[in-house]
């Protein structure tokens, strides 16, 4: 069974191409991996995958823009 740091790094590898497991503390706007579009898709897919809701009042770029505070939050909204 994949843990959520796994499932997200695949999500984000299958939607942009782009392996984060050596960047989770680095910027994925700065990086180019992510960008508003980007994040929508995003947002659909951990929605789905994890069963929860992520409000857009969470959805600051700067709350979400690393692997691993993406991580922490669906951790948080998991166990909420």
């Amino acid at each position: 069974m994949a843990t959520i740091k796994e499932d997200v790094i695949e999500i984000i590898d299958d939607l942009f191409m782009e392996d984060i497991s050596d960047m989770m503390d680095e910027d994925l706007f700065d990086a180019g991996v992510l960008d508003s579009m980007g994040t929508v898709e995003l947002v659909i897919e951990l929605e789905n995958k994890f069963d929860i809701k992520i409000p857009v009042s969470d959805m600051g770029r700067d709350d979400w823009n690393t692997g691993d505070k993406i991580v922490a939050g669906v951790e948080a909204l998991k166990h909420a």
